[in-house]
């Protein structure tokens, strides 16, 4: 079969980003029967995806196009013209990004992450809220097979009466480079963004990631903890210069794992995840983690992670709390959970929804 793949959202640097790099490398490492076409469309950023196909190696063919995503919205969501077999030519299966639905003939496959968009539209940009509803009402009307990382989605997704047959469940996993550092290489980086002590991670700063509950919650734990609170992340919302509060913002994804494996645990109680790489990239480098009981968070979190109430601060903090002291036994239950786990299975999985795809064209 010829599979095209829209991987226009690997240049923002973003959970869906992370997503569709390794589906990529994964599928191509793991499939040689089937041929890939890897499209994308961006201006400002044809480098980066150029350079992401050049890091690629397995049986594919890649397009680059002079294509603003403002612009895909418009063509694909608004109007629904320009089938995607006029840039790639014709494919047995179109799997499609997250930010458009373009028209097509093959057989069509999506993965819908999240609705964080729909489900809490005052905390999300007014733009992104109009283009994903935009685009869900093709993938309802016109895909396939709609791929999701969790139940907690699969739930969201047939709220909006989406038959089940149509949802497959394939949860994702992290990076193989996330795995327990050095102290060398801890203190490396440590120097490189000039942290000094203990410390608490968090990652994302805004509304989404509940970074303001996140800040109170380290003012009520710090006169009892000699620790600082790091956040990793562009600040998408103005967080009020707080002692023993820094904020590194973009991280070069390298440093990623000694980040995690130098702190006393990650903070993590987001409002609503589809899926949370953070919380397993902590677990496979031996950090405690504080989530939320709610959705996604407490699927992965079940058992290995300390679940807190992300809307009360003081059930926040006390999470703090139980994570450090509790810290060997959450170290080797996350061990253990990040296990189940695996590009493997994923990249397996993703090839069988093709497979359904094949069987219906014969």
């Amino acid at each position: 079969m010829k599979i095209a793949i829209d991987v226009s959202q690997v240049v923002y640097g973003t959970g869906v980003s992370v997503y569709t790099k390794l589906l990529c490398e994964n599928l191509l490492r793991f499939d040689d029967k089937n041929d890939y076409i890897l499209f994308g469309g961006s201006l400002r950023q044809m480098g980066t995806l150029k350079a992401f196909f050049n890091s690629l190696k397995g049986n594919f063919t890649d397009k680059v196009f002079p294509f603003p995503p403002t612009l895909a919205a418009i063509v694909w969501n608004r109007l629904h013209i320009l089938p995607v077999e006029r840039l790639v030519g014709e494919v047995d299966v179109f799997h499609s990004s997250d930010w458009t639905q373009p028209p097509s003939k093959a057989f069509k496959v999506t993965t819908v992450h999240d609705l964080f968009p729909l489900l809490f539209p005052k905390l999300t940009h007014p733009k992104i809220v109009k283009t994903h509803l935009a685009r869900l009402k093709w993938v309802i009307n016109e895909v396939d097979v709609i791929i999701v990382p969790s139940e907690t989605t699969k739930n969201d997704i047939m709220r909006l009466n989406v038959e089940t047959d149509r949802i497959v469940v394939i949860p994702e996993a992290p990076d193989q480079a996330f795995k327990r550092t050095t102290q060398v290489e801890i203190e490396k980086v440590k120097r490189k963004y000039q942290i000094s002590g203990s410390y608490l991670l968090s990652i994302g700063v805004n509304p989404r990631k509940n970074t303001q509950r996140i800040v109170r919650a380290f003012e009520k734990v710090r006169p009892g903890m000699d620790m600082k609170l790091i956040i990793v992340g562009h600040p998408f919302m103005k967080i009020e210069p707080t002692r023993g509060v820094k904020i590194l913002g973009h991280v070069a994804s390298s440093d990623l794992p000694a980040l995690y494996s130098g702190s006393k645990a990650l903070l993590y109680p987001s409002l609503y995840e589809g899926f949370g790489f953070p919380i397993l990239e902590a677990f496979a480098c031996e950090t405690p983690v504080v989530t939320s009981k709610v959705g996604t968070m407490q699927e992965l979190g079940h058992g290995a992670a300390v679940l807190v109430d992300p809307e009360d601060v003081d059930s926040i903090s006390e999470g703090v709390k139980s994570a450090i002291k509790d810290r060997e036994d959450l170290v080797k239950k996350g061990k253990e959970k990040v296990k189940e786990f695996s590009w493997t299975r994923v990249s397996e999985s993703t090839i069988k929804v093709y497979q359904r795809a094949g069987s219906k064209l014969k």
